[in-house]
């Protein structure tokens, strides 16, 4: 190697491990703030929740390489033109192409780097992560009840509640209590009411207090008679304040690095993706011919043959096939008519429904293999515009070029985004929506090169002024 090469290659390097640094710092206490409330309150060992960071660290490399190799591009090549250090090679006949010819061999081997980190390492590590958050999130009961959803204790216990506040989310608001009896199994058949709570457990103790606040009970009546039974009964009583105790033995037990069964679009290697989305595809074409074939079934077209032909002197005048009833049978066959049509349009409206997850879920492993391959190219391209555009701006140094830097790459950041946020509700092509914003920044990169190559501005206003002085010449 010579010592220009070296030179440009050593300035290249501490800029990128500098910036690249700094971004992960500043991209990993966003991840901190994100998830705060997953590791807040739980008294966590810190060992605990740096290896919730270390997991989470790889699965921020598609956003922080691709922006590191774009403003270290432009930070190192606007200090070599600010400096005139590219017009000195020039001078002595070494060309842009020439410079970079160090960096460019630097950015392919990257490329493949970043390619075999993206299929192998970060969907190990997104298992571990996800794994991390499972068990986590069991440490605390508080944490388990979610806001808007139903969320279960222990085997006997689904609480769905409005609002948490508190400094521990201990405050519980509008609350609604399933409670499963060992007596009968199948079916909630007690149900809790009450307008606010609080959970409360003393320290060491294994034992979770609800106090429950100014609500209702609710149970059923189970009775024999299928009359009485029809009405379904059931015993109400109010109540100002009624505690529940939760048994938190297994929740105090949990192991944190416990394996569990996740799945997830993201933990998959590229050979695992092409497995799986063909299962997928099969499996979503089998039920769309299934769900077709029982809707044709459904119909009851099936059930009719060949008939006989009918004789002419057999024929009435009826208009439709209703009137070969009395009124009392067409009242019924048209109400039978319409409870079949409702049926069918509820069976088509879940099912629409489930197709549509089925869809979804599709298309995210579909982008998951793309984008593999789009971080290797991504790393390239954003090398190649960041590094003329340098040369063209002619400044170095935290300024100028992290702002340009920072508009390019939300430009391109966003386009993705919403591509993707398309593609997974079937609006765009999962193909397209990962390349899309790739191959928009292809085009600038060839023409920012060109123009640094040839010694040219990004945009030469002399010249434009000339045509336009021209232009109205012409017309005078």
């Amino acid at each position: 190697m010579k010592i220009l090469d070296r030179y440009i290659l050593v300035t290249y390097l501490k800029t990128f491990f500098s910036v690249f640094i700094i971004l992960m710092f500043i991209f990993v206490l966003q991840t901190i703030w994100l998830y705060i409330s997953e590791l807040a309150g739980k008294d966590l060992d810190v060992w605990i929740v740096l290896k919730f960071l270390w997991y989470v660290s790889p699965r921020l490399i598609p956003l922080v390489l691709p922006l590191t190799i774009l403003v270290t591009s432009l930070m190192v090549f606007g200090s070599f033109s600010e400096k005139y250090e590219f017009a000195a090679m020039k001078s002595t006949g070494i060309s842009l192409q020439r410079a970079m010819r160090s960096l460019t061999v630097f950015i392919l081997v990257l490329a493949a780097v970043a390619f075999f980190f993206a299929n192998d390492v970060i969907p190990y590590s997104e298992y571990k992560w996800q794994n991390l958050r499972r068990n986590i999130a069991q440490v605390s009961p508080s944490m388990v009840i979610s806001e808007g959803q139903f969320s279960q204790i222990g085997d006997d216990f689904n609480i769905k509640v409005s609002k948490k506040s508190g400094d521990r989310d201990q405050f519980l608001n509008d609350i609604v209590i399933h409670k499963k009896n060992s007596m009968r199994p199948n079916g909630n058949y007690t149900v809790i009411i009450a307008d606010n709570g609080e959970l409360a457990s003393e320290e060491g103790s294994n034992t979770l207090s609800l106090i429950l606040n100014d609500g209702y009970y609710y149970d059923d009546v189970q009775v024999k008679d299928p009359k009485k039974q029809m009405r379904k009964p059931f015993a109400k009583s109010y109540f100002e304040t009624y505690t529940i105790n939760i048994d938190l033995t297994k929740f105090n037990d949990t192991d944190i690095d416990k394996e569990n069964e996740v799945n997830n679009h993201n933990m998959y290697k590229i050979s695992e993706l092409f497995v799986e989305i063909d299962s997928l595809s099969n499996s979503y074409t089998k039920d769309i011919a299934v769900f077709s074939e029982n809707m044709h079934i459904r119909t009851g077209a099936t059930k009719f043959g060949i008939s006989q032909p009918v004789k002419p002197d057999t024929i009435r005048p009826f208009t439709t096939i209703v009137d070969f009833y009395n009124e009392k049978q067409q009242s019924e066959i048209l109400d039978l008519a319409l409870t079949n049509v409702r049926g069918t349009l509820q069976t088509v409206k879940a099912k629409k429904t489930e197709f549509q997850i089925k869809t979804k879920r599709l298309n995210k492993h579909e982008i998951a293999l793309h984008e593999k391959y789009v971080l290797a190219l991504a790393c390239i391209i954003l090398f190649f515009v960041g590094a003329p555009l340098g040369a063209i701006i002619r400044k170095g140094g935290m300024g100028l070029p992290m702002v340009v830097a920072i508009l390019l790459f939300l430009t391109y950041h966003f386009i993705g985004i919403f591509a993707k946020n398309s593609a997974e509700d079937g609006t765009m092509h999962p193909f397209i929506a990962s390349w899309l914003s790739t191959v928009i920044m292809l085009p600038l990169s060839i023409w920012l090169t060109y123009r640094a190559t040839t010694d040219q501005g990004i945009f030469d206003i002399d010249t434009f002024l000339q045509r336009i002085t021209g232009l109205f010449k012409k017309k005078e």
